[in-house]
């Protein structure tokens, strides 16, 4: 570990953090150019043959960035989309950002350092930085967006130059290091460990403007919302936002493990995915499996759904657009099941509904969503935790469905636990309201 990453895990104060060179290079989970291929005519894309940890060099700062020592970082599924190369080489959003010139050709490299969500310390700044300081405990925002683009300033997430960190940019959070730009950067909660914190912001964030923004579903007091995957990383968060709103939110889950993980966080109806019957995009399947999940929900709610809460994508998509309410709404951020969906447009002109495509969080959003985690109002998915070597066996459990809610990755962390600065708020909240999902 170089001086600067042990001053940040000994707790150095921003002086000493300022005062100890940045190193030339560090540890980071990336991608290798030379890998783009590996996987031609495989069938098994194991991520692990193509995700590597190890040192990639330390780019120059700009003047808006700063950089994090990351203490930890989360998974998500574009990660996996990126180690397979699918649905194109992520390096090819690279190649695209970097022919702008300027501080953009630094992202072009022939490697790829990963990742959209971090918890860490800030231990430099830009020279055009002025709210973010050395020192400062920050989570991370995903949106890279463009200030002087003016379409920013009305929404963020609808500039031309908006980009997803860590997947449509580079030097991700999966690494001992981060860039991010000082837009990004939030203040940690007090009272989450490092990668509690850090496994928050992509799908929380994701999930408040799909539901909760005027720019998704805008959702309301007595709104029934059906949430596809209630008990992962990005349904838990949407059950706790429906909640909270005065929603009554219904989750579709795949086991009696994750129904029990969906009634504690707040469903009042959760429906085994396998009691609807075939899920599939076959449109005679469709049909029938829609009319009996209708059927299940209006025995037990009363209603169909106004909101749909979508991101599977190809697999259920028809059924979405199926079962929400006669003028209803299906807002989708997402396709994990295949990007070309097909539907019975008569059930969605003919009612009256509407499809909302909802992607990220502008930091206004984002800033919302922290500020209800800072309250505890709204809890980490956190399931469980890798240490940064073990990226690829993160990534393949992701990849096989065999995890629930958010993976975290200590990155400079030591051990799990760590940064916890508002030890009696965390009392009040009770240890197992914050981490709902995490073995007792």
């Amino acid at each position: 570990m170089d001086e600067l990453s042990q001053a940040v895990v000994s707790g150095a104060s921003p002086d000493v953090l300022e005062r100890i060179p940045v190193p030339a290079e560090y540890i980071a989970a990336h991608l290798r150019i030379e890998d783009v291929g590996i996987f031609s005519a495989v069938e098994d894309k194991d991520v692990r043959k193509s995700l590597h940890v190890g040192p990639v060099p330390m780019p120059e700062l700009a003047p808006d960035e700063v950089l994090v020592a990351v203490m930890a970082a989360a998974m998500n599924y574009n990660t996996i989309w990126s180690a397979t190369f699918e649905p194109l080489p992520s390096f090819k959003f690279l190649s695209h950002y970097g022919k702008q010139g300027g501080w953009a050709a630094r992202h072009d490299q022939p490697y790829h350092v990963l990742g959209s969500d971090a918890a860490g310390v800030v231990v430099r700044v830009g020279a055009g930085v002025r709210n973010v300081r050395i020192g400062d405990q920050v989570v991370v925002a995903t949106a890279h967006v463009d200030d002087q683009d003016p379409v920013t300033h009305n929404d963020g997430m609808l500039g031309a130059e908006q980009r997803a960190w860590g997947f449509e940019t580079n030097f991700g959070g999966l690494a001992h290091y981060a860039i991010v730009r000082a837009s990004q950067v939030l203040p940690k909660a007090a009272h989450l460990s490092w990668e509690e914190a850090a496994c928050n912001p992509l799908c929380a964030g994701t999930a408040y403007r799909m539901l909760v923004s005027e720019r998704g579903a805008n959702m309301r007091q007595g709104d029934v919302v059906l949430v596809w995957g209630a008990a992962g990383g990005l349904g838990g968060y949407a059950v706790q936002f429906v909640r909270n709103g005065g929603g009554i939110p219904i989750g579709i889950v795949g086991s009696a493990e994750k129904a029990e993980i969906a009634r504690r966080l707040g469903c009042e109806l959760v429906i085994d995915r396998h009691d609807i019957g075939e899920i599939s995009a076959d449109p005679d399947a469709t049909v029938r499996s829609g009319k009996r999940l209708g059927q299940i929900i209006r025995k037990e709610v009363g209603e169909d759904p106004n909101i749909v809460f979508e991101h599977v994508g190809r697999d259920t998509f028809g059924i979405s657009v199926f079962a929400a309410a006669r003028g209803g709404t299906i807002v989708t951020c997402g396709s994990s099941t295949g990007y070309q969906h097909s539907f019975d447009n008569r059930y969605l002109w003919m009612r009256l509904k509407k499809i909302i495509g909802s992607h990220g969080a502008n930091l206004y959003e984002q800033w919302q969503v922290n500020r209800l985690i800072q309250r505890g109002s709204i809890v980490p998915m956190l399931s469980e935790v890798y240490p940064l070597e073990m990226v690829g066996q993160a990534a393949r459990a992701i990849q096989k469905n065999e995890h629930i809610g958010k993976v975290g990755v200590l990155c400079l962390a030591p051990t799990a636990g760590l940064g916890v600065t508002d030890v009696s708020l965390r009392g009040r909240i009770g240890e197992g309201r914050v981490t709902p999902l995490m073995p007792a």
